[in-house]
């Protein structure tokens, strides 16, 4: 977790300046389809939050997690199931609630499977998700394979002042934006942290981190709920938008189409899950809008990266980063020094 490159950090800036301007200029752009791009913009920075906490367990501590979808949508079933029928649940009180019952859920889990490695920590994530699956999808009262309905979104209100309208899909769009940039910088800063370097040296080596006197059952605990409570706010977000929660949401398969962003994105990296997030679900929806067999071509585009890009789409950014600070850095005595030794 080195510094980023300054170039890097000028594209993220850029890209983030260009999000938080489209409500201004997307309706004259879009056109009709302006609301749909920004349902679907704050859909993909939902993924994206989920995501970048994928990226916590498979890029940084070597994990990989199949469940993440399982906390996604647990945290949506808590929030419809705590919040009134016909009115608004506030915010302050349902945001605690059911990010504190979803790390919950991930700290019984994480207690059960944290033990297992390799194929096997894959395999048993899987089986908590599907066992929650199946949980919802026949339990009458979560609506069974129906889903549940959000009828009122939450209120963001202090003393009976309203301070956001989450009904406004701008308002819900920049609540999203901000959640996704607050989260990277936390998690960026918590990796530089001590506790996060040892995360990343029991990826590395797992025997000389214990031998250093570390446990690496409670580091790995500790971010695997750290990842599943961030992963229940992307649920909660998602519910907001959308006000339905289904079966679906829980199931591994949603697991596997984040972990596909990730891999694209470049793990480890924090900032290349987010890009990967965006990269996926803008080809997808535009091979959706080209043939109904879209699945054909996401793969083949999907297979050439993976072979072309092995670290991903940031990794390739890094490359040529940190290529061309080299070439700036190297001065003409060592240059010449360089074509010495080569001949």
């Amino acid at each position: 977790m080195h510094a980023l490159p300054r170039p890097i950090q000028l594209l993220l800036v850029v890209l983030l300046l260009l999000m938080a301007a489209y409500p201004f200029f997307g309706a004259s752009l879009a056109g009709e389809k302006h609301d749909f791009f920004l349902q679907q913009l704050t859909s993909i920075m939902i993924l994206a939050i989920v995501a970048l906490s994928l990226d916590l367990l498979v890029g940084v501590s070597g994990m990989v997690s199949l469940a993440q979808a399982a906390f996604f949508g647990l945290a949506g079933y808590f929030l419809v199931l705590f919040a009134p029928e016909y009115e608004a649940v506030n915010i302050w009180i349902a945001l605690p609630v059911c990010l504190g019952l979803t790390a919950l859920a991930a700290l019984l889990m994480g207690v059960l499977i944290i033990r297992t490695s390799g194929i096997f920590f894959i395999m048993v994530t899987i089986a908590f998700s599907q066992m929650l699956f199946y949980l919802l999808h026949d339990a009458a009262f979560a609506g069974g394979s129906d889903g549940a309905y959000l009828f009122m979104k939450p209120e963001v209100a202090i003393g009976g002042l309203q301070l956001l309208d989450l009904e406004n899909r701008t308002t819900l769009f920049y609540v999203v934006l901000a959640s996704l940039g607050l989260l990277f910088i936390l998690l960026r800063t918590f990796m530089r942290a001590p506790f996060g370097r040892v995360l990343l040296g029991l990826k590395e080596n797992e025997q000389r981190v214990r031998a250093m006197g570390y446990n690496p059952l409670f580091y790995k605990l500790v971010a695997f709920v750290i990842a599943g409570t961030i992963a229940g706010y992307a649920g909660m977000l998602s519910a907001t938008q959308y006000g339905f929660v289904s079966p679906s949401q829980l199931g591994w398969q949603m697991s596997a189409h984040v972990l596909v962003m990730v891999i694209l994105g470049g793990m480890g990296t924090l900032f290349g899950p987010i890009l990967g997030a965006f990269a996926f679900e803008g080809l997808h929806h535009w091979f959706a809008s080209l043939t109904p067999h879209w699945e054909l071509p996401m793969g083949i585009v999907v297979i050439c990266m993976v072979l072309l890009l092995p670290r991903g789409i940031a990794g390739l950014l890094l490359q040529l980063t940190q290529g061309k600070r080299g070439k700036a850095t190297q001065t003409p005595a060592a240059g010449a020094v360089n074509k010495e030794a080569e001949q």
